[in-house]
């Protein structure tokens, strides 16, 4: 019974995060998602992407992390975003600086639906 618990948790976080996805989108007009499934497969990318590679990226860039006081980061997320873009069809953002804006509307939104994906 805790598999089915953890599942039904799992797929109503990735729901949560499309929603926002969704939301984020609408309010950047330099973001655009085609439907729900392109934004629930956008979410579970960005979260496969800051569980696999945001890791190694940091553990790369910890000298200009430092530099920065850690704003770098907020850079990282851009470049994670900006990579799910390219691989996802229908999924697309105009430049860097959209992609920054996204990520943080999009990690804002998160944290107000108390989705938790990625971590």
């Amino acid at each position: 019974m805790s598999k089915s618990r953890d599942t039904i948790n799992i797929l109503l976080q990735l729901v949560l995060a499309g929603i926002a996805v969704l939301i984020a989108q609408y309010i950047l007009p330099g973001v655009h998602v085609e439907s729900f499934l392109t934004a629930i497969v956008v979410a579970a990318l960005i979260a496969l992407l800051n569980i696999t590679i945001k890791p190694l990226l940091i553990l790369l860039t910890i000298p200009i992390t430092i530099l920065t006081l850690g704003l770098f980061l907020l850079a990282l997320n851009a470049i994670l975003i900006l990579i799910a873009a390219a691989i996802v069809p229908g999924f697309s953002v105009d430049g860097f600086w959209w992609a920054l804006l996204f990520g943080l509307i999009l990690g804002l939104i998160n944290s107000l639906l108390g989705v938790s994906l990625g971590e």
